[in-house]
């Protein structure tokens, strides 16, 4: 029985977690017109003309496929650049050291609106505007500081005598950092990889500057489903409910890393 009481409290708040999520892919089979009626739990007319809508125009499911593209490519710069970075401010100390890594971090605290007309100016100038890499560069501006930040906790846990044991064995640094120092810091890539991916995917503000027409994300094409007869809101639901896959996915697969980041690491 006390298990049971236990077990109450924690079902009861992953329900109601749940319910913001289950009531968009509800609207997802609704029409705009009963969405718009009232509010039920159950769709009265299920349909599957909103997710048809976005499989088969391209201006829909081309906003997957540009998000996926460049958030891919964000967090592949971003984890490859912060390794070498967050290792030496992990082992080695060297003048400016810890003004340098506060700088880091005040990159993420500034707004991306600071930033988005300097980005356009910057990119329609070298003809990069409305690209993959356009949105990936800029995103890195934010996730690199962070992904420094993060792993830069996981390799201070690394004991140093590590390093110096895999010198006397005869390791060259690159080896040495490939084979084993990667490894044993996996949860913390993990970790890294997954808020570079999720901060990338739900950005908004430089995304939708920064592109037009070939490279519009998911989240820029959400945007304007507006006819003149009002919000598509059943169809919206619909793109809304999709673009939470891609994140369950990277959840799914990185879940025990992320485990083992939030109780080893700095997060």
């Amino acid at each position: 029985m006390t298990k049971i009481k236990k077990a109450i409290v924690p079902t009861l708040y992953i329900l109601f977690l749940m319910l913001p999520i289950y009531g968009l892919v509800s609207m997802s089979f609704k029409t705009t017109n009963e969405i718009l009626g009232g509010f039920s739990f159950f769709p009265s007319e299920f349909t599957f003309e909103n997710y048809v809508k976005i499989f088969t125009d391209p201006t829909w499911y081309n906003g997957y496929i540009n998000s996926l593209i460049y958030v891919v490519i964000n967090t592949g710069i971003s984890v490859t650049v912060a390794l070498p970075a967050a290792y030496a401010f992990s082992r080695y100390n060297f003048l400016g050291d810890k003004h340098l890594f506060f700088w880091l971090l005040t990159n993420r605290m500034a707004p991306p609106a600071v930033f988005a007309l300097p980005f356009f100016q910057l990119y329609s100038a070298i003809e990069l505007f409305d690209t993959h890499i356009a949105v990936a560069l800029a995103h890195c501006l934010f996730n690199i500081p962070l992904a420094v930040w993060i792993l830069e906790g996981f390799m201070s846990g690394v004991p140093k005598e590590l390093d110096e044991t895999a010198y006397l064995d005869g390791y060259s640094f690159p080896k040495f950092f490939l084979k084993i120092f990667i490894p044993t810091i996996a949860a913390g890539i993990g970790v890294t990889a997954f808020f570079c991916f999720m901060y990338s995917w739900v950005e908004l503000l430089l995304a939708q500057t920064l592109t037009s027409v070939e490279a519009k994300p998911i989240a820029a094409t959400m945007t304007r489903t507006a006819s003149t007869s009002g919000y598509e809101l059943g169809l919206l639901a619909a793109a809304g409910s999709l673009t939470i896959v891609p994140g369950a996915f990277v959840i799914y697969f990185v879940r025990n890393y992320i485990a083992k980041g939030f109780a080893l690491g700095r997060v």
